[in-house]
C-alpha cells in the first residue's frame, strides 16, 4: 500500500472492511476476528476514528510483537499480512486479514461478526452453522475413519511447535493437544483428515507423490516415490529438485558470490506448496514431478474450484478457495505460506524478473499442470494436445512466435496496449487514456497487463521508484501488431 491508496481509504472512512484505531489494543484483535469471520477487512492503527492520520510510535520489534500477540490470542490461529506507510514524518500500520476459510475465529472465547462498520458478538446459533459449513465445505476437515489420538506422533506435533516458536518466539506455550485442539485438528479421541495427513507417523499411499529425472519423454534417469506426512513430503520434493537440477556460482567480487540456481527456487518452492495445499486426496491419482533437462513439469490431481477460470488465476482476479482448509490453516501459522491465493502470481513474477519463459498451466477434469521452462528452452510444437511450450523472447523470435492468446482474452487491457508508446510513466499513460481515477487505473488497467506481461516496469526491483516507467513487453507488441492488422482489413 502507498499514500495515495491509503488517502483514498481515510477519505472512505470506516465500513464493513475497514477500521481506524489509534494504538494497538484488544479492541484491534476483536476487529481482525469480525473481518475474519465475515468478508476480510484492515485495521489502520495510528488514524483516529475522524480519518486524521496521527501516527504511532514503532520500534524494530513493534510489529513482531503485535502479529504474535494476535496469534496466540485467536484461534484458529490469525496471521495478518502487516505493511507500514509512511505519511509526513507519521506511520500507520496496516492489518489486514483475509475472509478466513476455517470460520468462526474466536479471540478469548468470544466470536464475533462484522456488521456496518461495527462489530458484534456471534450468537450460538450462528457459531454452530459457521462451524457445520466448515466441516461441510472442507474434507480435510472431517474425521479420519478408523482412526485416533493414539495412531498420530505426537512428537511430531512437539517439533512443529518448537518450529513456529523459532520463527516467533513464545508465540505458542500449548501441549501437542491443546495445540491440534486450538487448530480443530482433533475433537475428544477423533482425528480429523489433516491431522492424520499432517502427523501420520509411518507411511499411507493416499499421499503418494512420484519424483522422476528424465532424460526423454520414456527415459527415466533417476525416481523416487514418497509416502510421508506433508511436511516431510514438501521438504522431500525439493530435495529431489535441487539434486537434479543446475546451480551456477556467480563471481562478483572477492568477498561476494551469488548462487543461481536454473530456475528462481522460491517460485518452484510456492509450486510444490500448491500441489501439498490443494491435492485431492480422495483421487485415484498420484501427484507428479517430471524434472526434463530444460523443464520441469508439476501435475495434481483435484480440479480447481468450479466459477475460476485459467484466466482468473493468472489474472489473479479470484478469491482463493483452499481445498484443504486446515491443512492450509497450520502450513500458514509455521509460515510456509504467506497469502492465500497470491502464489501463482509470485511464481510469475519471480520468473519474469530472472527473464526466464513464461510457466504454463493446464487444466483438465480431474488434475492440474504446471509446466516451467529454464533459459535453455526453445519452443517445440507437438500434436493436438502434447505440451506447447513458450520460448525466452530473443531478438529472431517474431511476434507471432510469442503470443499464443486471442486479442479477446485481454478485454479492456487493450486499451492501454494502444495508449502505450516508448517508455512512459503512469501518469503520462492514465491521462493519455483519458482516465482521472488513479485506482481505477491501477486496477481495472495497469496491474492487469503487468500481470498478463503484457507491459513490464522499467525499473522491476523498485515498483514505487519515482522514476518509474512502463513500456510495451514483446507479447505486448504482438498484441498491438495483431490489433492494428485487423483494424487495417476492416
Amino acid at each position: 500500500m502507498n499514500v495515495d491508496e491509503l488517502n483514498m481509504v481515510l477519505c472512505g472512512g470506516e465500513n464493513i472492511r475497514t477500521e481506524f484505531k489509534t494504538s494497538f489494543n484488544e479492541e484491534v484483535i476483536a476487529t481482525l476476528v469480525a473481518f475474519a469471520n465475515t468478508n476480510g477487512g484492515t485495521v489502520y492503527i495510528g488514524v483516529g476514528d475522524n480519518g486524521e492520520v496521527h501516527g504511532v510510535q514503532l520500534s524494530q520489534e513493534t510489529t513482531t510483537r503485535w502479529a504474535n500477540e494476535i496469534k496466540s490470542k485467536t484461534a484458529p490461529v490469525i496471521i495478518p499480512d502487516i505493511s507500514v506507510v509512511p505519511v509526513d514524518g507519521k506511520n500507520v500500520v496496516a492489518l489486514s486479514v483475509i475472509e478466513y476459510p476455517v470460520k468462526p475465529v474466536s479471540t478469548r472465547g468470544r466470536y464475533y461478526k462484522r456488521v456496518g462498520n461495527s462489530n458484534h458478538l456471534l450468537s450460538v446459533s450462528e457459531v454452530v452453522n459457521y462451524h457445520m459449513k466448515a466441516i461441510n465445505s472442507s474434507w480435510d476437515f472431517q474425521p479420519r475413519e478408523n482412526k485416533s489420538i493414539a495412531d498420530i506422533s505426537l512428537e511430531k506435533v512437539q517439533k512443529l511447535i518448537e518450529i513456529i516458536n523459532r520463527r516467533n518466539p513464545a508465540v505458542i506455550a500449548d501441549d501437542p493437544l491443546t495445540f491440534l485442539r486450538k487448530f480443530q485438528l482433533i475433537d475428544v479421541e477423533s482425528i480429523t483428515h489433516a491431522c492424520w495427513l499432517l502427523f501420520m507417523p509411518d507411511m499411507d499411499v493416499c499421499t503418494t507423490i512420484e519424483l522422476g529425472r528424465f532424460g526423454t519423454s520414456t527415459l527415466i534417469k533417476d525416481s523416487l516415490t514418497i509416502r510421508n506426512d506433508l511436511f516431510a513430503e514438501a521438504e522431500m520434493i525439493m530435495d529431489f529438485i535441487r539434486k537434479h537440477i543446475n546451480k551456477q556460482v556467480i563471481i562478483k567480487g572477492q568477498l561476494e558470490n551469488e548462487e543461481r540456481w536454473d530456475y528462481p527456487m522460491e517460485a518452484l518452492r510456492e509450486l510444490v506448496m500448491n500441489m501439498v495445499l490443494h491435492r485431492d486426496y480422495t483421487s485415484a491419482y498420484d501427484s507428479v514431478v517430471k524434472i526434463f533437462d530444460d523443464h520441469i513439469e508439476f501435475y495434481n490431481p483435484g480440479a480447481i474450484p468450479p466459477g475460476i477460470t485459467l484466466h482468473h488465476l493468472l489474472s489473479n482476479d479470484y478469491v482463493s478457495q483452499p481445498r484443504n482448509k486446515l491443512i492450509a490453516e497450520v502450513f500458514k501459522a509455521c509460515g510456509l505460506i504467506e497469502k492465500y491465493g497470491s502464489g501463482i502470481k509470485r511464481v510469475l513474477e519471480d520468473f519474469a524478473i530472472r527473464g526466464l519463459p513464461q510457466p504454463e498451466f493446464h487444466l483438465y477434469p480431474d488434475g492440474f499442470r504446471v509446466s516451467v521452462f529454464s533459459g535453455t528452452h526453445r519452443k517445440i510444437s507437438g500434436k493436438p494436445g502434447e505440451l506447447n511450450i513458450t520460448p525466452q523472447v530473443t531478438p529472431q523470435d517474431t511476434p507471432q512466435d510469442i503470443i499464443q492468446d486471442t486479442i479477446e482474452d485481454y478485454g479492456q487491457m487493450k486499451r492501454i496496449v494502444l495508449v502505450v508508446d516508448g517508455e512512459m510513466t503512469r501518469d503520462e499513460i492514465q491521462y493519455k487514456m483519458g482516465l482521472r481515477d488513479r485506482f481505477h487505473f491501477r486496477e481495472s488497467y495497469l496491474k492487469p497487463a503487468i500481470e498478463a506481461h503484457i507491459i513490464e516496469m522499467t525499473i522491476p526491483g523498485k515498483p514505487n521508484s519515482r522514476y518509474q516507467k512502463y513500456r510495451l513487453t514483446e507479447k505486448g507488441k504482438a498484441i498491438r501488431k495483431k490489433m492494428k492488422e485487423g483494424t487495417n482489413d476492416q
